[in-house]
Parts: C-alpha cells; sequence; structure tokens
C-alpha cells in the first residue's frame, strides 16, 4: 500500500508540475510571490520556512464577502501552484547570506546559526530577510522580489510556553460532525468564522503571565494544511489572539518509510510538540486542546516522554459525552504524573484554574468573562455570526 500511494504521489507531483510549467511557457501563470510562515528558535539557531507560489489573488477577507466568494477563495488555496527549484537566499540580520532551493512543493526550509540578533519586534519577534533571486525555466523571475519572515524566540524570562491546538479549540469548526464542519471551512472567511467564546482574553492572559511582559510564547499546533494558513493567521489577527508560530502539515499521499511508523494526526502533532520540548529544555509548557479527537492522548504521551515539563492540560469540551470518557480516563491516569488535566466546559473555568494555579492572576477572571460575555453576543446576532472580527 504505501508502495502504490508513493508511486501515485510522484505521478500526481509530476503531472502538477508539467502543467504548471505547459501554463508558464503560455503565459497564463499567475505572478509568483513568496509565502513565509512564521517560525520559531532561539538565539544560537534560526528556523525559517516558507514556500514559492503564484499568487492567485486571494485579498484581504471582508464581511461582506458571500459564501460563493469564500468557496472560490478555497478553490485556489487548494489549487495552488508550486515552484519548485528556486534560488533564494536567507539574510538574517547579521548580514550572513545563506543559498537554498525550494523543493518539488515549493517549501523553503532552513536552519541557521546567526551571529547576531537585532532587537525583537514586540518582545518575541525577529525578522530575517528572504530574496528570490531566481526561478528555473519557463518561469518568468519577478526583479528585486522578497519578504520578511518573523522567528519567535522566547526571551530568558519567559515563564512558559503555551502548546494549542486550533480547530475546536480556538476556531469553531465542527471536526466531530462532517457536514457542518465542510460548510464552515468552505463557506466562511477569516472574518465569518468565529473563535470560542473568550478564548482571546484568556489566551492574551496567559501570554501576560504573572510577570506582566506579553513574553510567554504561544505555539498553534494543528492538523489543518498549510494551504490554510492565511486564512489561520488573518484568523488569529483580527480576533487579536496571541500570534504564534503555525505548526501545520503538508497535503501528501506519500506514507512513512520506517516500519511501524506512526502516521496521520496524532503522528504529526507529537513530532511538532516533540520538537518545541526538545528546542525549550528549560521551558516549562501549558497544552490546550479539545476533547473532540486524540489531544488527550497526545498530551498524555507527552507528559510520559518529559516529565516535569508540563504545568496544566487544558481540554474543551465538545459534548461528546464518549470523548469526556476518554478524557477522564485519560486524567485519571495523569494523575499519577502529578499534572493536572481538566475538560472545561468554557475558558472561564479554564481562567480560574489558571489563577489558582498561579498561571495569571485572579484579577484576570473579570476580564475573560466579559470577553466571553461579548463573544455570545456576537454569535447570538444570526445564529452564525455577524460577520466583524469578534475582537474589534
Amino acid at each position: 500500500m504505501a508502495s502504490f500511494l508513493d508511486k501515485l504521489s510522484g505521478w500526481a507531483e509530476g503531472a502538477d508540475q508539467a502543467l504548471i510549467r505547459t501554463r508558464a511557457r503560455l503565459g497564463l501563470l499567475h505572478p509568483i510571490q513568496l509565502v513565509p510562515y512564521r517560525s520559531y528558535g532561539t538565539p544560537e539557531r534560526l528556523y525559517v520556512k516558507g514556500r514559492v507560489l503564484t499568487d492567485k489573488g486571494i485579498g484581504e477577507a471582508d464581511p461582506s464577502d458571500s459564501r460563493w466568494h469564500n468557496l472560490l477563495n478555497m478553490y485556489r488555496r487548494f489549487d495552488s501552484n508550486e515552484i519548485a527549484g528556486a534560488q533564494l537566499s536567507v539574510r538574517p540580520a547579521d548580514g550572513s547570506e545563506h543559498p537554498i532551493l525550494s523543493d518539488e512543493e515549493g517549501y523553503f526550509t532552513l536552519n541557521l546559526a546567526p551571529q547576531a540578533l537585532p532587537e525583537p519586534i514586540d518582545f518575541l519577534w525577529h525578522p530575517v530577510e528572504v530574496l528570490l533571486h531566481r526561478t528555473p525555466a519557463p518561469f518568468p523571475t519577478p526583479p528585486g522580489l522578497s519578504t520578511r519572515a518573523l522567528v519567535l524566540i522566547p526571551p530568558p524570562d519567559a515563564e512558559y510556553g503555551i502548546i494549542s491546538d486550533l480547530d475546536d479549540t480556538v476556531i469553531q469548526t465542527s471536526a466531530t460532525d462532517l457536514l457542518q464542519m465542510a460548510r464552515t471551512v468552505l463557506l466562511r472567511n477569516a472574518r465569518s468564522r468565529l473563535p470560542f467564546k473568550g478564548v482571546a482574553e484568556f489566551y492574551r492572559q496567559l501570554q501576560l503571565g504573572r510577570n506582566g511582559k506579553r513574553n510567554n510564547p504561544f505555539f498553534y499546533v494543528s492538523s489543518s494544511p498549510w494551504n490554510l494558513y492565511d486564512l489561520l493567521e488573518d484568523f488569529l489577527d483580527l480576533n487579536d489572539v496571541p500570534p504564534g508560530p503555525l505548526l501545520l502539515r503538508d497535503l501528501a499521499l506519500k506514507m512513512p518509510q520506517e516500519p511501524g511508523a506512526a502516521t496521520g494526526h496524532h503522528a504529526h502533532k507529537l513530532r511538532e510538540i516533540e520538537n518545541l520540548l526538545l528546542t525549550y529544555p528549560r521551558l516549562p509548557f501549558v497544552l490546550i486542546g479539545d476533547s473532540g479527537q486524540e489531544d488527550a492522548n497526545i498530551y498524555r504521551e507527552v507528559v510520559r516522554r518529559h516529565p516535569g515539563r508540563i504545568l496544566a492540560i487544558y481540554i474543551r469540551d465538545v459534548n461528546r459525552p464518549d470523548r469526556a470518557a476518554l478524557v477522564e480516563q485519560v486524567r485519571e491516569e495523569l494523575r499519577g504524573e502529578k499534572v493536572e488535566m481538566l475538560l472545561v466546559q468554557d475558558t472561564v473555568q479554564a481562567a480560574e484554574h489558571a489563577a489558582a494555579t498561579g498561571l495569571i492572576y485572579q484579577q484576570a477572571i473579570p476580564a475573560v468573562e466579559a470577553d466571553k460575555q461579548k463573544d455570545e453576543a456576537a454569535d447570538g446576532l444570526d445564529g452564525q455570526g455577524s460577520g466583524q472580527p469578534v475582537m474589534a
């Protein structure tokens, strides 16, 4: 099965590249763009990631956008034209230059050691310049095309980091209802999709912690594909949810090469979380997810592999009794690890526990309650959301 899927993936990629090249020769290709992804690193290592694609003209989301317009934009995201073999260079603030080629899916990734770092933007973010030098024939090379990638580096006085799921944890997706999920994902944009009530203020309070410096880093680990990156980043920005690296997944048919290797949602999230804990060995973490998929099991495995590193786990209840029972079972198992996993009905309940355990101030709870009420009012306007950014 794995061999067949690998061959199928190879055929699909080859056919896709051939079609893209034919369109380029005929002058039918959209302009080329550099898409930087927010990433993370340390003062010693910077991880830079992005993609070279054609620009399909997906503009900024508007409250007046129709469902048809949103559906068309979603199609454009997945009908991406990747530029393989593009010659780029990554320039950190120390003035050094690091050449790199985009891969067969248009991605470029680089792990580099900077000699110096600039002053961070907004406490955490370090800019890195990325330049496009040449695209392979028959693609035209746009002159002077460059972008700025942002790399998160937690400061030495960060109290803890937060690793959060996105779907049904931050964003209402209805992942346990396939029809409703399809409607939400395909027919709404970053303005018309809704956050869970009070989540923005709760996350802002976690970022503030108890030192009030807004320097506790957020990392979002999701099985959503990279094609949705712009929508997810815009959603966080519009709703004033603390930004962080979005650790998403590539759409691929290839199977793992190692015998017995895990696949899918579980393997992706566990691998990304493992990388974070290994990158920041002295930083404890708070884990946040939902009961709709495998978050409880994944987080249990993280606790077992990294004893003493997890301060608390919050699992949002999706109102499925079978899922709640599973979370309760995992919660009991984690008691022996001295890590508390809470199945919470709303963000206020999570905030109350965070305040009681010293993660945030007790005075933060009224702000989370007020934010929850504000979101409830916005959600109740038409039962589907107003189309306006909820935190505006």
